[in-house]
């Protein structure tokens, strides 16, 4: 039977156009049935689960076959991969640090798929230290993180092949370049945090029965590793007695202290400390529940300076003597206010970096928690960075906007100074271009921020081409930012709209809570309201809007179509959140659980979620938008195969014209390391259909 299926889905793969009628592929339905608190739900597309599988592997092959004979039909697809290359084809250089006698930057020249690790020694000469592009000859194996040893003698680098969470760890002497020792195989939702010169930390799960890239990973463990040992020696730090599902390691810059993070969710921590001075000292207890959000960023001799939102849902820092470091001790070193704070460290200063509004403002404060200043920033928008050693005396900052190309400023923390240190020459006129912060009102009555970003001289007649954007979870935050792909869309009269949903960051817990589990349709409302507010005040309507998200907010793109299908032209779901109902059945998705609550938890919260589930709300005789969902194979966070089960239910019950598609990107996963190459690519073929589907024929003439 199923040699037989699968001939049938790969003779079945054709396409015929005409009015956008597509032949898709042959998807069988199997029988599998679950039940949850007496109640009985269908699951026909349960096989697709398994990516190990032939039949899988037949589908996706064919589906692709689909999308992409779809795509290779329009007229300026082309056209528009030569202007997005054009526009991409500018040198980015980061932000310079120092480690040992050597300062690095990492530089990509314009179109090369990954950037390079450049150093200038002690005559100034640069040359290569680390090359990402020699890794693979796809482009597909890209640079995880590079940490070096204190005296930066040696450095540690973590390499993701196919956009894979699973991590090597290669290490080096950070001289010559040499490799010192065996690679460390399957490190995974980990940094590498060095103790002097002798190892470092590293977090990771045991290797999963099954498959790697599906199977569940439920117990996270710290490990220390010393240089010259094997792998197989490294000692278990935290985590073999008390399972946690995250747990994270990091040594004060000092090297007196091992902090140890520990959480069972995306939301909420335990926090532990060890003295590293004394031999076989203990690992204490500093928070013992996951009731908060808390991390210690700065310690002076034995003061902790610790970020936390315990008794502040926007955020404080407090100190605390390490002697006696329990909340109850904690007093404030610089209060909560209305804005949400996210803080650094730098060249003996605090930076609390506050996002008012979903835009930044930045403070400088000393030691003794004194305001110095406010830092000027160039325009409204994003700033970040400002972090660095204790002995540093420039620091770095990057700026961006909807309208500005990320800028590096180097900054001196004494006199407040600012100057630009590098930056980008686009072609690309900012000037042309403004944004508009509004506040419209969802279906509660509550106000929600939203940027939109277009040509100056927009005439609103409804009638433009507009993405609106949105995400609304995990306590993230929308905040401005230049994206080349989105200056393409805007060179050709579309507008793009960021909504500042429930659910994420923008306003501290307050905010996030209002998303999260019985309050997701918040969401969801607040994602609605933003398009229905878009087409009153005329920027579009509903044959020229297109809704896009990824991971959590490609379930808000899922939900809103199969809620309002009638309210956007396309829908652009990517890596999505598709199946509520089993989602933590994979990877580490049962730490999302305090964003979503799972089916398991009671009656209640499972006919709360199966009554949002985009799988399970897809429905016959409906008309549903141009639909292009967006997957990598790779994906272990969010496995592809709830976008596999979406698409399935699309293409089986979609009535109308309107196409189903699914792009399968094959050896890349969530997105994080994607070469630039795929990158350019995937973001010309979204905007060729979002474009074509809303009736464009060839691009505007500029």
């Amino acid at each position: 039977m199923k040699k037989t299926i699968l001939i049938m889905a790969i003779t079945t793969a054709g396409i015929s156009f005409g009015q956008n009628k597509i032949k898709y592929p042959e998807t069988k339905k199997g029988e599998t049935i679950d039940t949850y608190f007496e109640t009985k739900v269908n699951d026909p597309y349960r096989w697709l689960e398994d990516d190990k599988s032939i039949e899988t592997g037949a589908w996706v092959k064919a589906e692709n076959e689909v999308t992409y004979g779809y795509l290779d039909k329009i007229p300026f697809r082309e056209a528009l991969k030569k202007r997005m290359e054009k526009l991409w084809n500018f040198e980015k250089i980061g932000a310079p640090f120092t480690e040992g006698k050597f300062t690095s930057y990492s530089k990509n020249n314009g179109l090369q798929n990954q950037s390079v690790i450049y150093r200038k020694g002690e005559k100034g000469k640069d040359e290569i230290f680390l090359d990402p592009n020699t890794f693979s000859k796809d482009g597909t194996t890209s640079l995880g993180g590079l940490n070096f040893s204190k005296d930066g003698s040696k450095a540690a680098y973590s390499i993701s092949e196919g956009g894979s969470d699973w991590r090597k760890v290669i290490i080096v002497d950070a001289v010559s370049k040499k490799v010192l020792e065996d690679t460390i195989v399957d490190v995974k939702f980990s940094g590498v945090s060095w103790l002097g010169n002798e190892g470092f930390y590293y977090s990771s799960y045991d290797k999963p029965k099954g498959s790697e890239l599906s199977a569940k990973t439920d117990q996270h463990k710290l490990y220390f590793h010393k240089l010259g040992t094997s792998q197989k020696d490294d000692k278990i730090i935290f985590g073999a007695e008390q399972k946690r599902r995250y747990v994270g390691g990091s040594v004060t810059e000092d090297d007196r202290y091992l902090i140890i993070s520990a959480a069972n969710s995306t939301y909420g921590n335990e926090l532990y400390i060890k003295d590293l001075s004394k031999p076989d000292s203990p690992i204490v207890t500093i928070v013992d529940n996951f009731n908060s959000d808390n991390q210690i960023i700065e310690n002076e001799g034995g003061k902790l300076f610790i970020d936390t939102d315990l008794g502040a849902p926007n955020k404080r820092i407090v100190t605390v003597d390490v002697s006696n470091p329990k909340p109850e001790n904690w007093k404030d070193f610089i209060k909560e206010t209305e804005n949400v704070l996210a803080p650094s460290t730098g060249s003996g200063y605090f930076f609390a970096n506050y996002t008012k509004d979903a835009v930044s403002l930045v403070l400088q404060y000393d030691y003794n928690g004194k305001l110095v200043r406010e830092i000027k920033l160039p325009a409204v928008g994003t700033a970040g960075g400002f972090g660095g050693k204790k002995e540093e005396k420039v620091l770095y900052y990057s700026f961006t906007n909807y309208t500005t190309p990320g800028t590096i400023f180097s900054f001196d923390p004494k006199s407040g100074k600012s100057e630009i240190y590098q930056k980008p020459v686009v072609d690309f006129k900012s000037e042309d271009y403004e944004s508009k912060q509004v506040f419209y009102t969802s279906k509660d009555g509550t106000k929600i921020p939203m940027i939109i970003t277009y040509k100056k001289g927009l005439k609103l007649d409804g009638k433009n081409p507009t993405i609106l954007y949105g995400y609304g979870g995990f306590n993230i935050s929308l905040t401005p930012g230049f994206s080349i792909a989105n200056a393409v869309w805007m060179e050709n009269g579309g507008v793009y709209a960021v909504a500042n949903l429930r659910g994420g960051g923008e306003y501290g817990k307050k905010w996030h809570d209002a998303g999260t589990k019985l309050k997701k349709q918040n969401v969801f409302d607040d994602f609605i309201a933003a398009a229905e507010y878009l087409i009153a005040q005329k920027y579009t309507s509903s044959d020229f809007l297109a809704i896009r998200g990824g991971s959590n907010g490609g379930l808000l793109v899922g939900a809103t179509m199969t809620q309002r299908p009638d309210l956007m032209k396309v829908a652009l779901p990517a890596v999505g959140v598709m199946d509520m109902l089993r989602y933590n059945a994979f990877t580490a998705g049962a730490g999302w659980a305090f964003d979503y609550g799972t089916a398991q938890d009671s009656k209640e919260m499972f006919e709360y979620l199966k009554g949002y589930s985009p799988v399970q709300n897809v429905k016959k005789g409906v008309h549903y938008p141009a639909t292009m969902v967006t997957t990598g194979d790779h994906d272990d966070r969010v496995v592809p195969a709830h976008s596999f089960k979406f698409a399935a239910e699309l293409q089986e019950k979609q009535t109308g014209d309107n196409p189903v598609l699914i792009r399968i990107d094959v050896k890349a996963g969530h997105g994080a390391g994607k070469s630039v190459a795929a990158t350019i690519q995937e973001n010309v073929d979204i905007q060729a259909f979002t474009l074509y589907n809303m009736g464009f024929t060839a691009l505007p003439k500029k």
